[in-house]
């Protein structure tokens, strides 16, 4: 694979948690750039290794992966968009709640994972040719961390626009990207 198409694949990788990472910034109070970053890294960390996880299980077991990652991904794609929704509705009695500072570790892995799902299986593909797995990882994780990063800056300065529904949204786009992740594969 040549160095074109590799950038093409890392950012075409990048494009779910970019979405994914719009919402989180939106949803949070003025999120500054550090925590803009922090998203961005554990976003680019998570998907730096799924194409090597993937990479591994396809030398072991191309099938069953193959078979079962689009459920996983869609599942917890819809048990977290299902969560921001829930949140975003509730508080909305006229109280003001306070709109947090940052998103909790384990909330950005878990979103990393659903949106980074895609990767593993593309790695699962990259252990039939002759790619150098380590390098094209890289690209992935390099292409999310500077995506999600902006993306957080992004939902920034949506937030404030749409308030309470932003979180709404959020969840919207989360159960979305399952779902297209589930209808290309049973479509394609």
């Amino acid at each position: 694979m040549n160095l074109s198409a590799t950038i093409l694949l890392a950012f075409g990788m990048s494009m779910d948690a970019f979405a994914a990472s719009i919402g989180k910034g939106a949803t949070l109070h003025k999120p500054k750039f550090s925590e803009a970053l922090r998203t961005g890294l554990i976003f680019g960390v998570i998907e730096t290794l799924t194409p090597l996880i993937g990479w591994g299980l396809g030398m072991l077991a191309t099938q069953f992966v193959l078979e079962w990652n689009h459920w996983l991904a869609f599942v917890l794609l819809v048990f977290l968009g299902g969560r921001m929704i829930l949140e975003g509705f509730s508080g909305d009695d006229g109280e003001t709640t306070k709109i947090p500072q940052r998103h909790g570790f384990w909330l950005l892995v878990t979103t990393a994972i659903a949106t980074s799902l895609d990767a593993m299986a593309v790695g699962v593909g990259l252990a039939f040719l002759q790619v150098n797995i380590l390098a094209t990882a890289l690209a992935i994780g390099c292409a999310t961390l500077i995506m999600s990063t902006l993306g957080m800056m992004i939902g920034r300065f949506i937030g404030p626009l749409l308030g309470k529904r932003a979180e709404i949204l959020g969840g919207i786009v989360l159960i979305g990207i399952g779902a297209q992740i589930l209808w290309s594969h049973f479509a394609g």
